[in-house]
């Protein structure tokens, strides 16, 4: 099975990332891309940038039951870390959901490599996973993510005002989702 530094099994590949689970190990890659990120990502997300940030927020979605915390690697850049993507708040039963949060690095933005890895997660979501939805909710002015989510084929489902405490203040958002129903998985 193809790896991303020693011990480090992908969970599915594409032609140029994979998806794998965050490691302890990730540290000085991930706070150093988010670091050189910073006016990418701001005012839409904040990811840790600094190593005790990035343990506590490993060790809160490693030790969870119901998170999938997982980064998009470069295959062709020796495993490189392009971005994440993590699928929080997951609801088994007769739900079968969860929500995405994600953030490319800016040395990736732009290639179409969150996009393949996207890809690459709903494919894990709908299909390891056993989720039937995935749920991803965007500040409306953030177009890039807009665009992400709906290549991935994504529908705009509503507007929640005030919805999620980002930037110290309440911030509105979109609600955009993808079922399992009427998608090609990969291997159908």
């Amino acid at each position: 099975m193809p790896t991303n530094g020693p011990h480090a099994a992908y969970l599915a590949e594409g032609p140029r990332v994979g998806i794998r689970h965050f490691r302890y190990e990730d540290a000085d890659e991930f706070t150093a891309r988010a670091r050189e990120s910073r006016d990418l990502h701001q005012p839409w997300l904040f990811p840790p940038d600094t190593a005790p940030a990035y343990a506590a927020y490993t060790r809160a979605r490693l030790e969870s039951p119901d998170t999938e915390p997982l980064l998009v690697c470069e295959r062709g850049a020796g495993g490189a870390i392009a971005g994440y993507i993590n699928i929080n708040n997951i609801v088994r039963g007769g739900f079968l959901s969860g929500t995405l949060g994600y953030g490319a690095f800016a040395h990736a933005a732009g290639r179409g490599l969150m996009g393949e890895g996207l890809g690459l997660v709903l494919g894990h979501a709908f299909g390891p996973l056993g989720l039937h939805r995935l749920e991803a909710n965007i500040q409306p002015l953030n177009e890039a993510s807009i665009r992400l989510v709906r290549r991935a084929g994504f529908r705009l489902e509503g507007y929640s005002p005030a919805f999620l405490f980002v930037d110290g203040a309440w911030r509105d958002h979109e609600r955009w989702a993808v079922t399992t129903a009427g998608r090609s998985l990969p291997g159908n």
